[in-house]
């Protein structure tokens, strides 16, 4: 069955197919630990585990690299400011390393929590300087960087197809730019690698053949990306944010070192908003899951909530509608646990449907409504259920572990429900409906299905 999905590059939806057999290379822009993940960043990384898992439900083996962007980021996408892990030492008095360490966990608690799979590579910034200067020295051997009195620059003039993929309107920029771009001579050129500042000693640094310093934000991805998927592999995803600025010079990396743009596909998910405003750390205030499950939040409510949007469709964010989503998951849980046991095969026409929906550039709101529609149908409990479950592997909602939460049913009332089920199996139905009535009136309310009578405390 073909597989769709939009490519940013080409501006089109257009058939997908690995690069190599049946492997699939994907690329993820991680976090930069400097601080929590908001619910917005969040949503980017659902959107690429809902990619990667429908990669694998379609036969692939998917060779997923996830970046830590722990040095390198600085506080303006410009090349100005500081890095945003030193700041975050002096803010909080801890060494830069250490505030590293505890983001990236509290980064990797938050997929735990969210269901997201690991990639198959996690790659630190740090770990790699020896990969970022090589590919630096190859850009510089082949006539693309010159050198400031601040670091080495990438000269964006010599690609006359810088920026395609953001549709950069290079000299509009040139003749709008209010910005003192300093010794750089064009406003879209960016670091290569920086030097340290003179008369100080920053904690994160490292000799290089142009001085002491630390690599720019963008070489670490393209270096990265080429050691362990090679220069141009299949899929690279991140953020609309990337679009315009750090997957543009990603790009004209790999052009000057190898060749090539990188990945054949270029896919971004798109922002949260709340209230209609762009979600930011910058602001100050933003949402972490953290937030979410204080207020009594299960993780996987904010996930189902994400699938009701396309991954490239701006998503507002407000609490009605994640209630909304907290009342369908519990529903479809719920139905999916008094179906029971699953049978040993699925409905291979809801199969059918469900591949061409979420081939098709993972539609998941369309998944959803096939699933709604399977829950409605007349299929045998079994198979509903065997094919619910089939398609949670794309979905990531956990459907096959969840339970109801036990409940502390009462000695008096658990005898009366005993009572009932005598006296239904004796056909006294005016005495099992007497002893229903008992039971309602005490607070709890009792449920027939094929595999027993269940109370549980009304709501």
């Amino acid at each position: 069955m073909v597989i769709q999905f939009f490519d940013t590059y080409t501006r089109t939806v257009r058939p997908f197919e690995p690069l190599h057999a049946d492997e699939v290379g994907l690329y993820t822009c991680g976090p930069t630990v400097y601080d929590y993940a908001h619910i917005g960043n969040l949503r980017t990384y659902i959107f690429e585990d809902i990619l990667r898992r429908t990669l694998a439900y379609n036969g692939f083996e998917v060779r997923h690299v996830m970046n830590i962007t722990d040095v390198g980021h600085l506080t303006s996408d410009a090349d100005t400011g500081e890095d945003k892990l030193e700041v975050g030492s002096r803010r909080t008095g801890r060494t830069a390393w250490d505030i590293a360490e505890e983001y990236t966990q509290a980064f990797k608690d938050d997929l735990a929590r969210l269901n997201i799979i690991e990639p198959t590579i996690w790659c630190k910034a740090t770990d790699h300087i020896a990969e970022q200067i090589a590919t630096i020295r190859a850009i510089e051997a082949n006539g693309f960087t010159y050198a400031t009195s601040d670091g080495v620059y990438f000269d964006t003039s010599k690609l006359p197809d810088y920026g395609y993929l953001g549709r950069l309107d290079i000299e509009g920029l040139k003749a709008g730019s209010r910005v003192d771009i300093g010794e750089k001579r064009n406003p879209t050129d960016f670091a290569l690698w920086k030097f340290s500042p003179a008369g100080s000693k920053r904690q994160m640094e490292w000799d290089s053949p142009w001085g002491i310093g630390f690599p720019g934000w963008h070489i670490e991805c393209s270096a990265m990306a080429a050691k362990y998927l090679g220069s141009y592999f299949d899929i690279h995803c991140g953020g609309e944010d990337h679009i315009t600025v750090h997957h543009p010079n990603e790009i004209a990396q790999s052009q000057a070192c190898c060749n090539t743009r990188l990945a054949n596909f270029w896919m971004h998910g798109y922002f949260l908003q709340l209230d209609e405003s762009k979600m930011s750390k910058s602001s100050g205030e933003f949402l972490r899951l953290q937030t979410l499950i204080d207020r009594g939040y299960d993780p996987l409510a904010y996930r189902y909530f994400c699938l009701g949007a396309v991954y490239r469709a701006k998503l507002n964010f407000n609490w009605q509608s994640l209630d909304g989503a907290v009342t369908a998951l519990n529903r479809l849980r719920q139905t999916a646990f008094e179906w029971g046991a699953p049978g040993n095969s699925v409905d291979e026409g809801y199969r059918t449907r469900f591949l061409e929906v979420i081939n098709n550039d993972l539609n998941m709101p369309r998944a959803l409504a096939l699933v709604w529609e399977l829950v409605r149908s007349d299929l045998p409990a079994p198979v509903r259920k065997a094919t619910l479950l089939d398609f949670d592997r794309v979905f990531g909602l956990g459907l096959a572990e969840w339970q109801p939460a036990a409940q502390a049913i009462p000695d008096a009332i658990l005898a009366l429900v005993e009572e009932r089920q005598r006296a239904r199996a004796e056909k006294r139905w005016k005495d099992a409906d007497a002893l229903r009535d008992q039971i309602t009136a005490a607070g709890f309310e009792i449920e027939d299905s094929p595999q027993g009578a269940r109370v549980k405390a009304k709501n």
